[in-house]
């Protein structure tokens, strides 16, 4: 609704400034009221036809064809510099409530004019007539300066480039090891942003081709205001199980930033942690300005999962794990030792657990398979984790006291529409998701629940919810650990790696096996 609104006072604006414009150009000003007629006279005045405007119902093309309109209109009043046209794409509205308050005169249809000057500068050319071609070059109004061009042509390639990078797709690299096998620590991808519906931007100001961090400055790399709503255009495909996909971090509003990495607030609080952070360094950030992370959706929307000794069940039933999935295992020798090259030619990174001095690795079945097979000596172990308890989802010693990693659950992912009943033993679960990702007030008086200062015994969820999991299971920061991750918060769908260098190191070397490789394999 915030987003709709915004868009209507920014027509009725538009509307209220091209009227006076219409007029001086010699057309109708009530037709800057009428939508559809009003652009279609624009395209006219600046020197096009009717149907150009045709273009403006084109999504993506007409941002494009909307700013060259807005700078076409100045330029037919005589705003020929570069700063006009910057005001004109900036801000339209205020660009053509100046042009009036100027008492500017319509120099006629724009794109014409210069067409015909243009020809009349060709025309001299093949005549050989070099004193008129001169003449009209340095008389020429349109002629923009060297520098300009240069202005011009670098402000629309960053332009492009974040047009392009903000909606459509954009280029990630897989920091952690958490994707691994699949997806390996060097992986540069390209995430299109089409396929799960184009979520349009909230944060406005912003230094363009960054995401949240200005690194040579140590600072955020945006403004939180002025900031426009959350709104989703329709998607190509829903989310599948076993899809890959890159969202926002759902506990990455509150962190606190350290050279080594990023720290969700929440987290440190549990961890008991928190009173040991300046609250100086503590940053909040908008939706779209929270980390990425990327992993592989396990459970849908309404479903009920669980795990037992690695499996994941949905709705009861075992669902197969992805393929190269991977648990942490410890080699061992009868000879006594391990030729970690040979376990490196083998694809297995003998640096990812934390104890791989003592040769614990995190290992596929494939891995497994070919670990046992190098020879009768050699012994693999699984590694059962450690029982973690309260520090996973949802964080209630009521509830997790024993869960693992492993073992974990039951639990239910919320459906839009659904409702769910509510009471102290399950608030926990929820609680983030109706506070947090629905915008509610929830408070718990005496075991009572209010939500919005209103008792309540089940609430009704607004959106869909996902289980998303790491292919490393035993080394994964995922949903096992904060939940719930909301549609609002879904980025889009890994398409292919581009490029993969290995320990994300060009000196290390190139794999080049991997280099056009799906990122999206089940």
């Amino acid at each position: 609704m915030g987003i709709l609104l915004f868009v209507l006072i920014s027509y009725l604006l538009l509307c209220l400034t091209l009227a006076p414009l219409f007029r001086r150009a010699g057309s109708d000003p009530k037709k800057a009221w009428i939508p559809g007629v009003n652009f279609g006279e624009w395209a006219e005045i600046i020197g096009r036809k009717k149907r150009y405007a045709w273009w403006l119902l084109f999504p993506i093309v007409n941002i494009f064809i909307y700013a060259g309109m807005a700078v076409d209109m100045a330029r037919a009043f005589g705003k020929l510099s570069f700063w006009d046209a910057v005001l004109a794409v900036v801000y339209t509205p205020l660009s053509f409530y100046l042009i009036d308050k100027q008492n500017r005169t319509y120099q006629g249809k724009i794109v014409q004019l210069e067409q015909d000057y243009n020809t009349q500068i060709k025309n001299a050319q093949l005549a050989g007539d070099n004193l008129k071609v001169q003449r009209l070059t340095n008389k020429n109004p349109y002629r923009k300066s060297p520098s300009r061009e240069w202005a011009e042509s670098l402000i629309f390639a960053i332009f492009a480039a974040a047009f392009i990078r903000m909606f459509l797709i954009e280029a990630f690299i897989i920091p952690t090891s958490s994707m691994e096998g699949s997806l390996k620590v060097g992986d540069f991808l390209f995430v299109s942003k089409v396929n799960y519906g184009i979520r349009t931007p909230m944060t406005v100001a912003m230094v363009p081709l960054l995401h949240n961090r200005i690194g040579f400055l140590n600072s955020e790399s945006y403004l939180e205001e002025p900031s426009l709503p959350y709104f989703r255009l329709p998607a190509l495909e829903k989310i599948n199980r076993y899809d890959n996909v890159v969202f926002n971090y759902p506990e990455g509003d509150s962190v606190v930033i350290t050279p080594g990495r990023t720290f969700s607030v929440y987290d440190l609080r549990r961890r008991g942690m928190l009173n040991q952070v300046d609250p100086n360094a503590i940053v909040s950030r908008p939706m779209d300005k929270m980390d990425h992370y990327i992993k592989r959706t396990i459970g849908l929307p309404g479903e009920d999962l669980e795990i037992k000794e690695g499996t994941v069940f949905i709705d009861g039933k075992a669902i197969k794990n992805p393929e190269e999935t991977q648990f942490t295992y410890r080699v061992t020798s009868s000879m006594g030792s391990i030729n970690v090259n040979t376990l490196d030619k083998i694809g297995v990174d003998i640096n990812d657990h934390p104890r791989a001095s003592e040769h614990y690795y995190n290992l596929s079945k494939d891995a497994v398979e070919a670990i046992t097979n190098l020879g009768n000596d050699i012994e693999v172990t699984y590694v059962p984790p450690s029982q973690i308890g309260t520090a996973l989802f949802p964080h209630d010693e009521d509830i997790c006291s024993d869960w693992t990693v492993d073992d974990y659950g039951p639990i239910h992912i919320p459906e839009k529409g659904e409702t769910l009943a509510l009471d102290p033993s399950n608030i926990s679960m929820y609680q983030r998701v109706i506070q947090e990702y629905e915008g509610n007030k929830l408070e718990i008086k005496n075991d009572q629940i209010y939500i919005n200062g209103s008792p309540a015994t089940e609430y009704t969820f607004k959106q869909d919810y996902f289980w998303m999991m790491g292919d490393n299971r035993h080394n994964s920061e995922d949903s096992r650990f904060w939940g719930f991750v909301p549609h609002t918060h879904v980025v889009g769908k890994p398409l292919f790696i581009w490029m993969s260098l290995k320990n994300s190191k060009l000196s290390d070397g190139i794999r080049w096996n991997r280099i056009f490789m799906s990122a999206n394999k089940k």
